[in-house]
């Protein structure tokens, strides 16, 4: 369960992509108050079991290299951070495998980031198995961070079939399009399969639930310009089509019609593996 300052936990392993995700994951804590906690893992970087989490390793010498990644990490955290306001920033090595301690952390973080193998185009199908175990299993929602991802122009983009487990993505977005004082775009597919309407009736139905379902949000934060997309395609190569020029894209963990198993199902694998922007899957805190 989180408080009103828990933390924003990212992972750093010394590698382009995990300082990437550091640079966002310190901005985004710098945009809601929060402190920033970065963590290293002493371990395999597969989550095999619980007694097979980690090869046996020279602990001490990877602790000192350990050390050494996370002052950097520290560094380029406080530069990133700067330009939006200071925040507390805490370190810690663990001797663990990185999936079970980061999702560990997860139970009482407002957010968890964790970079991609930043591989750019060959990145596709290449996500890596702490990233995607972690959007799996995750206690909080998760931040995957593009190696490339550096722009903050753009708007925040939301994935939504106005289920209710949908709302917490929107929330999601709503704050990250008011912190970033930038435009929310909502998606929503249809499909008339099975369905005897006619498509303006389809689609005009489906507009006038999209709305409703933003409606309290759009209440509470009256200062997010917002624009609806709704069309008739697959949600995946809607989503990504609309995210192209995107500073984020958020979509929920369930769902039901369009945008079904959200956390890694067929729409969300296509995303998270495709998209070369920033993702959060709005996990429910557990």
């Amino acid at each position: 369960m989180t408080t009103p300052s828990a933390p924003v936990v990212v992972g750093a392993d010394g590698s382009p992509s995990a300082f990437g995700a550091v640079r966002w994951a310190a901005a985004d804590a710098a945009r809601h108050g929060c402190p920033l906690h970065i963590v290293y893992a002493i371990g395999v970087p597969i989550d095999v079991g619980p007694t097979l989490g980690y090869a046996p390793i020279d602990a001490e010498t990877y602790r000192k290299a350990g050390e050494e990644i996370l002052a950097e990490a520290a560094e380029i955290a406080a530069a990133a951070a700067a330009p939006i306001g200071e925040i507390d920033i805490e370190t810690c090595v663990r001797e663990a495998a990185p999936v079970p301690l980061l999702r560990d952390r997860s139970t009482s973080a407002r957010l968890l980031v964790v970079g991609t193998r930043g591989l750019g185009a060959l990145r596709r199908g290449l996500l890596g198995s702490v990233s995607t175990s972690l959007a799996r299993h995750a206690h909080c929602p998760v931040a995957i961070i593009p190696e490339s991802a550096e722009r903050t122009d753009g708007p925040v983009v939301v994935g939504t079939d106005c289920s209710p487990t949908s709302v917490r993505a929107i929330d999601i977005a709503f704050d990250q399009a008011a912190r970033r004082d930038t435009e929310l775009v909502a998606v929503s597919a249809w499909t008339e399969f099975y369905r005897y309407l006619s498509r303006a009736e389809l689609e005009a139905e489906a507009r006038a639930k999209l709305s409703e379902t933003l409606a309290p949000l759009r209440s509470r934060y009256p200062g997010v310009s917002v624009r609806l997309i709704v069309a008739e395609d697959r949600p995946a190569r809607l989503l990504l089509a609309t995210a192209a020029g995107a500073q984020l894209l958020v979509v929920g963990s369930h769902g039901h019609g369009g945008f079904v198993g959200m956390t890694l199902g067929s729409v969300s694998q296509a995303v998270l593996h495709a998209t070369e922007c920033p993702v959060i899957i709005a996990r429910s805190q557990s």
